[in-house]
């Protein structure tokens, strides 16, 4: 082989062998994760739905709820924000899910309007106080209903990140609270592309 092919050759096996570089995520990589593999609840529409309903999209999970006064609204429109950034290419391949821990005060009407303020597409996730549990557990989410001596309603404390769900199903991410949108679109960008 002469040299200007040898160098050649090696320049194109170097390029072949550097794309299965696995990506790097601003969250955190849970990917191998041996929880969040059920999800059973009911959406804001009426519709039951589990993680195989959204089988093919990338999922992006959030335990709050609709009286929360800081974390959960500031979620919501980060995330709202990170699919801007995200671009036209991920479009209709991401599905936003917010699951209330608060399902006492949390009915279909208040997810319903609630929810899709801060995108249209988000979905809001219910059911009774028992598979809210379920699933919260299966996620590791913990919430406690916090209750102020003399106050006239309640709050909820609850795990503040979310989780994102590859197009197969797996667990793939954890996102801290206050996660930039930038951050968050760089994520779910570089996780589209990377083989489930």
């Amino acid at each position: 082989m002469r040299p200007g092919f040898r160098t050649l050759f090696l320049l194109l096996w170097l390029g072949a062998c550097g794309g299965g570089s696995p990506p790097e995520f601003k969250g955190s990589d849970i990917t191998g994760a041996d929880f969040g593999k059920r999800l059973a609840l009911t959406d804001h529409n009426g519709r039951d739905v589990t993680l195989e309903t959204f089988r093919g999209k990338l999922l992006v999970l959030f335990f709050g709820y609709t009286h929360c006064p800081d974390v959960c609204p500031t979620t919501l429109h980060d995330m709202a924000q990170a699919l801007k950034l995200a671009g036209p290419e991920l479009e209709g391949k991401v599905q936003v899910l917010f699951v209330t821990v608060d399902p006492e005060r949390d009915t279909p009407e208040t997810l319903k309007a609630y929810v899709p303020y801060f995108h249209p597409a988000f979905l809001g996730l219910h059911g009774t106080p028992e598979r809210v549990a379920s699933v919260a557990s299966e996620f590791r989410v913990v919430y406690r209903k916090h209750v102020t001596p003399g106050a006239s309603g309640y709050l909820v404390d609850h795990s503040a990140g979310s989780y994102v769900l590859d197009a197969s199903g797996k667990l793939r991410l954890y996102l801290p609270y206050a996660h930039s949108p930038a951050d968050i679109a760089h994520d779910l960008r570089a996780l589209a592309t990377t083989p489930s």
